[in-house]
């Protein structure tokens, strides 16, 4: 029997690095993850993994555990839209990816797939989605979250052009489903507005897409993806509104129908955030949330589904998978 092709993933332990990594097994990969020692490893409790544990940004260990691997999958990221230390977020991402290309090019590495983001694409103002042609300055991103984004996203570009980087760009949108262990800023908005605790809401608008179609693109961009082009991996463009409409039907509750103006709930968001730096846990407001409230945030995937073949399921069918995952594991209490 043939060796399978080992691909080196890191992020694994996460909401969307152990969908890719079911996914990769599924396609036959024999996978080997790089898992930080404090991780929570839920996720991995029943796929057979090559784990190694480690960071980011230990160049050493990296290239010694992506020794052999044909290919890479640089999923990892610190995917906080708050933090004690914003900074903290930015060298992590833009540290950690400068690292995992350096020693997958270093290892010889066929075929790299980077997960970025659609945080780092402009957004269009009116409504309208936006598409791989816009990408964002760093100078212009919100947050810490989006600044760190477009700066490894940019570092990936220039090491493909100036190094012959044979990397694969893909922006995932914002994911749902299941597995959302932590659980992800969207997930917290499932969770929230399931079990009755989102009464009014800041309406804004997002694109939703189901973990699992989010693995398959990735997997179809090292397929199927041309080196250096960028891939919005997205799904349905929906309101928070209708978001709320849809979890609240889940959850046999009533749809909240007050909608705040952003401006009344700064002062909340700020005393939230002092709250944190306190408490040490992640606001459930925050300022750069806010402000990026004031846009809506969607997208579209036609060039993945033209040039990978990709297609995303409905998001209701996302978010009911989301709803009756937090539901059995015990997070709608």
């Amino acid at each position: 029997m043939a060796a399978k092709d080992i691909a080196f993933l890191t992020g694994a332990s996460g909401f969307v690095g152990s969908a890719v990594a079911r996914k990769l097994l599924d396609d036959g990969f024999a996978v080997r993850a790089l898992v930080r020692k404090s991780s929570n490893r839920a996720n991995l409790a029943d796929i057979p993994l090559d784990v190694v544990e480690g960071d980011i940004r230990d160049a050493a260990l990296v290239e010694k555990a992506m020794q052999g691997a044909r290919y890479v999958f640089h999923v990892a990221a610190d995917y906080r839209l708050w933090a004690p230390d914003p900074e903290e977020i930015v060298r992590t991402n833009t540290e950690g990816t400068r690292a995992i290309m350096s020693a997958a090019q270093k290892a010889g590495a066929e075929r790299i797939v980077y997960t970025s983001s659609v945080a780092t694409l402009r957004l269009a103002g009116d409504g309208t989605p936006s598409d791989e042609t816009m990408p964002l300055k760093a100078e212009d991103a919100i947050g810490a979250y989006k600044k760190s984004k477009v700066l490894a996203e940019r570092l990936v570009e220039r090491m493909i052009a100036d190094d012959n980087l044979p990397a694969v760009i893909v922006n995932p949108s914002t994911p749902i489903g299941l597995r959302d262990v932590r659980p992800t800023p969207t997930g917290r908005i499932v969770v929230e507005a399931a079990v009755g605790r989102m009464p009014a809401y800041v309406e804004t608008g997002l694109n939703l897409v189901h973990v699992d179609d989010v693995a398959e693109g990735h997997v179809a961009a090292l397929k199927k993806g041309r080196i250096g082009e960028r891939y919005i991996l997205g799904g349905q463009d929906m309101t928070l509104g209708q978001m709320l409409a849809e979890i609240a039907q889940l959850a046999g509750r009533r749809a909240p129908t007050i909608k705040l103006p952003r401006e009344l709930i700064y002062p909340i968001a700020y005393g939230a955030e002092l709250a944190a730096r306190v408490t040490g846990r992640e606001p459930f407001a925050t300022v750069d949330g806010l402000r990026m409230a004031k846009y809506k945030m969607f997208f579209s995937s036609a060039k993945a589904e033209r040039e990978l073949g990709y297609r995303a399921r409905p998001a209701r069918e996302a978010l009911a998978e989301a709803f009756n995952w937090f539901q059995r594991a015990g997070y709608l209490k």
